[in-house]
């Protein structure tokens, strides 16, 4: 009796099993994206050495919203991003559960100062990135972001929540 039969039994079996799992995965994620809460927006430049570069931002400023952040998005345009404020200065760490897009993120005082960078954070990561020193806010922008603009720790960000007024 050959055994490729078998084999193309048992491999049918296996691409159905890891199609079911596909199956379940893509609907428990459109579950999990049901419900997203909505977003103000608000215009938000950042001052750098090259010059002065404006971004709409979406802005997070609840609990819930900041727990949800980027979660689910596919997409994030190269002047848009989200800006992240606390009600207090803290050291602030974040993750990239559900983020399914690289992004750069800015750690802002709340004067407006950068104080802390992270380029590329890696989609779906559960690794803790850190400010390391307090901050306000952090700003997080289309991966590669910071280095095309040569975001440095010093510049400035001002969109009226940080920083002053735009």
């Amino acid at each position: 009796m050959p055994i490729f039969p078998k084999m193309r039994c048992g491999l049918a079996a296996l691409a159905v099993a890891v199609f079911a799992v596909a199956v379940i995965a893509a609907i428990s994620s459109a579950k999990s994206a049901e419900g997203l809460l909505p977003f103000d927006r608000a215009p938000l430049e950042i001052v750098t050495a090259t010059g002065s570069h404006g971004f709409t931002v979406e802005l997070a400023l609840s609990d819930d919203q900041r727990a949800q952040g980027l979660m689910f998005r596919r997409y994030l345009a190269a002047d848009a991003g989200m800006l992240f404020v606390y009600p207090r200065d803290k050291v602030i760490s974040m993750w990239m559960k559900n983020t399914f897009i690289p992004l750069d993120m800015v750690f802002v005082a709340a004067d407006g100062r950068v104080v802390a960078l992270h380029e590329r954070a890696v989609p779906h990561s559960l690794r803790s990135i850190s400010s390391g020193v307090p901050a306000r806010g952090v700003v997080e922008l289309a991966a590669g972001t910071i280095s095309r603009l040569g975001i440095r720790i010093g510049d400035r960000v001002s969109n009226g929540r940080l920083g002053g007024g735009r």
